[in-house]
Order: C-alpha cells, then sequence, then structure tokens
C-alpha cells in the first residue's frame, strides 16, 4: 500500500494537546494522522465520515461501533487509548479480523489519586466551604476523617489495588468484592473479601472499579443506596450506568446517604439533576485526565497500534 494512503483516525479530542511525542512516532512510521478537531466526543455518524480509508484508529471513550467497522473497508487495528474495552464492538472487531489493543497499567495511578482525593474532599467538604466563601458565607462545616473507617471496593484490579496502596497510612478497615480475586494481594493486604450486600451495608465509603456489563449495569440502584448507612458515601470514577442516577438523586435528597462524588455518567456531557445538590461533586471524565498520565498514554497506544500494523504486515 502506497505510504500517502496510510491514514490512522485519532478519535479522541484530547490526544496530542499537552505532548507530540505520539505525533512523531506515527512520523517515523509514514503514517498520516486524522485527528479529531472538533474539541467534542464524535457519534457514530461523525466516526462513518472520517473511517473510510483509514487503517488504524487510535479511540479515547467514542462508540466503535459494527457499523463504523463496515465503513472502514481497510481497518485492521483499534488501538483505545484507556483502560475499558465497553465501549469498542469486539464481536465485530473479531469477525472483521481487527485487532483491539487497550492501555490498562497507565491510568492506574491516576485515576487511584482522583478517587482518595474525591473521598477526603467529601469527607472535609471541601468543595463546599469553598463555594460557601465564594458566595459571602464564612460558615465552617464539621467534617468526618479518613483514618479509621471501612472503605469497600468494588472491583480489586489495577485500579482497585493501587487504590489500596495509596490508602495504607490511614489505617483503614478494608472490604472487597472481586469475582477473580488476587488471593495473595488480599492477604498481603489485610483485606477482607465480601459478599457485595455486605460490603455495601458495612461500609463508611464505598467506590466502584468495574466494567460496565449486562451484570453491573445499575448495581448500585434504589434497593443497594437503601441498605447503605446514612453517613455513607460513594464513589465513582469508573462507568457510567453503573449507579441508577435517579434512585441516586432520590437518595441524596433524602438525605439517606451522606454524599456522592462522579467522574463517570450514563449520558456525557452531564446534565442531569444531581448538580442540584451541593452533598454532590461531579467531575467531567478527568480520571486520567494528568499531564503525564496521558503524555504515557498516548506513547503506549500509539506503539501499541503500531505493533499491531506490524503484525498484519502493513507496514
Amino acid at each position: 500500500m502506497p505510504t500517502d494512503k496510510l491514514k490512522v483516525l485519532i478519535s479522541s479530542r484530547s490526544f496530542g494537546t499537552k505532548d507530540s511525542g505520539a505525533m512523531r512516532l506515527l512520523q517515523d512510521e509514514k503514517l498520516t494522522p486524522i485527528l479529531n478537531t472538533s474539541k467534542k466526543k464524535l457519534n457514530e455518524e461523525e466516526l462513518i465520515e472520517m473511517v473510510d480509508d483509514v487503517i488504524g484508529i487510535i479511540a479515547g471513550t467514542e462508540k466503535i461501533t459494527e457499523k463504523i467497522m463496515s465503513h472502514a473497508g481497510q481497518l485492521k487495528v483499534i488501538s483505545r487509548y484507556g483502560i475499558g474495552l465497553d465501549n469498542i464492538d469486539l464481536k465485530a472487531a473479531n469477525q472483521k479480523v481487527i485487532l483491539v489493543y487497550n492501555t490498562p497499567e497507565t491510568p492506574s495511578v491516576a485515576v487511584a489519586e482522583l478517587v482518595l482525593s474525591l473521598i477526603l474532599n467529601l469527607l472535609r467538604k471541601i468543595s463546599k466551604v469553598d463555594r460557601n466563601i465564594k458566595e459571602n458565607m464564612w460558615k465552617p462545616e464539621m467534617g468526618n476523617l479518613l483514618t479509621g473507617k471501612t472503605i469497600g471496593i468494588i472491583g480489586l484490579g489495577r485500579i482497585g489495588k493501587k487504590l489500596v496502596q495509596l490508602l495504607e497510612p490511614f489505617d483503614l478497615n478494608i472490604l472487597a468484592y472481586e469475582i477473580n480475586p488476587d488471593k495473595t494481594f488480599i492477604s498481603n493486604h489485610n483485606i477482607n473479601l465480601v459478599p457485595l450486600n455486605k460490603l455495601i451495608s458495612d461500609s463508611d465509603i464505598i467506590t466502584l472499579h468495574v466494567p460496565i456489563t449486562e451484570k453491573t449495569r445499575y448495581m448500585i440502584g434504589k434497593k443497594e443506596l437503601s441498605k447503605m448507612k446514612e453517613n455513607a458515601i460513594l464513589i465513582n470514577t469508573a462507568r457510567g450506568g453503573l449507579i441508577d442516577e435517579d434512585a441516586l438523586y432520590a437518595s441524596l435528597k433524602e438525605k439517606k446517604i451522606a454524599g456522592v462524588a462522579i467522574d463517570a455518567f450514563e449520558e456525557e456531557p452531564y446534565t442531569g439533576r444531581l448538580k442540584e445538590l451541593d452533598n454532590v461533586i461531579l467531575t467531567p471524565h478527568i480520571g486520567t485526565l494528568t499531564v503525564e498520565t496521558r503524555k504515557q498514554m498516548e506513547i503506549e497506544a500509539t506503539n501499541n497500534l503500531i505493533d499491531g500494523l506490524r503484525k498484519v504486515g502493513i507496514i
């Protein structure tokens, strides 16, 4: 294939904005990047218009559907710029013999650090008192310590494990729900592996670290929220759809739980009713959004793409 035809779609809107290292890797292989200049998440129709002659896609959280792949007749590799693969139709990719990669290791520290910061923010009501001062109200709020609390971690994969390590100085009682437990890690870190219902009822802090599947969708709904402690807080930096947002709004509105921090929503950008509440922290899907993490993820995703193209004999 002539080198001027070797086009790669970079559908992620943030790719290459802070560092040009990944772009240089593409140029070194004589690959032509097609950039998402819209500054927004592309939908299916927009992606279809861009994939006609691309051999690879470096994808963010955009949905890469079977329909998109069908319009991309030359597509050989999809390199996910991030951890989860739930936005990619893996069955269709397999049927069309399209290689799929992701970057599972690099983002873990950034997401775990965000979780820790959100926990401390909620417990000490930092965002709330900041808003008070900016609205000319000097109104100190009584907070809570993190030290000595019981934290429930739903999903003890890479991010869940990194969070455990970050939490070590706080002398916590750690509960975990994990269907494929790493027994050595659990033993080494004094983690109590428990059923989901017990984790929900016994935890002061609950944080979600599982993918979105048919089994995990709305795994935190009205029933589960009703079992949480009144002073408990809930954190979701994983995927939208794990929590029933309508049931969550009702629980928070009625003060049945103390607070929540959400970084991933069913529909993004988020425009729902949780914005009305002062016991809520909402962030716009920034889990991996650090300069250091994104730079490394871009390099890793680009190397994965190049490795895949080499494997299929394109370069």
